[in-house]
């Protein structure tokens, strides 16, 4: 290669560096979503090297390279030595394939090289490639990873992007020139982030049994429905990073879910690789301290949710019907924690109340496009045509709810647990008027696309709650 440069040649990786996320397994969720089953192959092709690996993956999925998040202050600095005619080689050990695609679309490089079938670009591979390219002359490399520790030692001048503190001194002092850019973000808060902590306040359903039947105050009971919360909580965790992995492209379109950890390149995809699998691990252990059939609805709900993931979200209506039944199977959990049979009254009002949440739900996702000037949703099966039916099946499905409260109250199974079950009537206009202020704020676009977590974290909501549990307890 010629040098008519006298600055450098700049050679740079992509994986973590130009960009914050890794090819590799960005095509294998990305393979995983469009067939579930391919995803048995991955160990055969493995079995014959990583470079085989990534080549199998490039010829069957597709990267929307124009998604990918970047390293920004690092894009800058190769914009300006672009600029001022500097030499700068992609050189990476994915496959050639999506690193030309990346290097097309940014066009920034003279050159962009990858892995092939049969070699992996990888830590001294890569260092022997770009001594052949450029002989004996000296060079530049920015990286982000251990494996360019022989590149960088080999390099005249050193660029770290997105690197850890511990990284750096591994490095040492073997080099002359060492430029830092885009430090890397504390892991372990972009992974309790990823795992939405906030979303437990959900998994409160649980409880719901254990008050109706008048329990609260059994110390066992009241432990047995802890340790329900926490598995729950711990599988939900699992699901949400799942979910995310999955998501990726459709939530580096959307207005606010872009800054999520994976969806943003702050958290490596890795982690959630390992991460969901553990927490449900996790989730299991804890779940054996409860009643068997405990164990049997986490995974139920575990196996559901994942299903939604991967394609029931797809499904017009099918999908706020599915998020219905996962909120009630924690109600279902709850009863199987302190092994107490809950009325099938509670069942069908639960699923009346949140597959009207959920339509909520998908109304403002609408409505916050249609703000944006768009017309559909990614990866749903909804456009903004769908709002005056959603918004009438999603009311009909909150006065069901209601409806049903009143049957519950004149069950004779029900009135037998109040002293004066007449003050439960009271709970029925709270409920409709917290469901018609959330439809009011979907209709005034003040809404959180998440209408269950506002309603338990919306202080007015948090005093309806304790009002109507004022009224169970008088009853009783």
């Amino acid at each position: 290669m010629s040098i008519l440069n006298p600055k450098l040649p700049l050679f740079v990786d992509l994986d973590g560096t130009v960009i914050k996320t890794d090819l590799m397994f960005e095509s294998i969720l990305q393979l995983f979503k469009k067939n579930p089953l391919a995803i048995f192959l991955i160990p055969l092709w493995l079995l014959k090297g990583r470079a085989y690996l990534k080549h199998q993956l490039a010829q069957r999925v597709e990267i929307a390279v124009d998604l990918l998040p970047l390293n920004t202050e690092f894009i800058a600095y190769l914009r300006t030595q672009e600029a001022e005619g500097r030499d700068i080689i992609l050189i990476s050990a994915s496959n050639q394939l999506p690193v030309r695609q990346v290097s097309n679309h940014l066009s920034l490089f003279i050159d962009a090289i990858g892995s092939d079938a049969d070699h992996n670009l990888k830590s001294e591979n890569k260092l022997r490639r770009i001594q052949a390219l450029i002989s004996k002359n000296s060079f530049a490399y920015a990286g982000n990873s251990s494996a360019d520790l022989p590149v960088w030692i080999a390099a005249e001048e050193v660029l770290m992007v997105n690197c850890s503190a511990a990284l750096e001194s591994q490095l040492g002092d073997k080099t002359k020139t060492v430029t830092r850019f885009d430090p890397a973000p504390a892991f372990l808060a972009k992974f309790w982030q990823a795992m939405r902590p906030h979303q437990w306040l959900k998994n409160g359903l649980i409880f719901l049994p254990l008050i109706l039947s008048h329990q609260i105050d059994q110390v066992g009971l009241l432990l047995q429905a802890v340790i329900g919360f926490i598995s729950f909580s711990l599988c939900a965790s699992s699901v949400y990073l799942l979910n995310d992995l999955l998501d990726l492209n459709s939530d580096r379109q959307h207005q606010s879910k872009y800054s999520r950890p994976f969806a943003s390149g702050e958290l490596s995809l890795g982690y959630g690789f390992l991460g969901a699998p553990a927490l449900l691990f996790a989730a299991i252990l804890v779940a054996l301290l409860l009643p068997g059939e405990f164990l049997s609805v986490l995974l139920t709900y575990w196996l559901l949710t994942c299903a939604y993931s991967l394609f029931l979200k797809k499904i017009f209506l099918l999908d706020v019907l599915v998020l219905a039944v996962l909120y009630t199977l924690r109600i279902v959990a709850g009863s199987a924690a302190i092994s107490v049979v809950t009325t099938n009254w509670l069942f069908a009002f639960s699923m009346a109340l949140f597959l009207g949440l959920a339509i909520v739900k998908r109304y403002t996702e609408l409505s916050n496009l249609q703000a944006l000037g768009k017309t559909a949703s990614e990866g749903r099966a909804y456009n903004t045509g769908h709002l005056k039916f959603l918004s009438v099946l999603g009311a009909v499905a909150g006065l069901t709810a209601v409806l049903v409260f009143t049957f519950y109250i004149n069950a004779p199974d029900i009135t037998r647990l109040y002293s004066t079950p007449a003050i439960l009537w009271l709970i029925c206009p709270l409920l409709l008027y917290l469901l018609g202020r959330i439809w009011l704020l979907a209709y005034r676009g003040k809404l959180n696309e998440d209408p269950v977590l506002f309603a338990i974290t919306d202080r007015r909501s948090q005093l309806i709650t304790l009002m109507c549990g004022l009224m169970i307890w008088i009853a009783i």
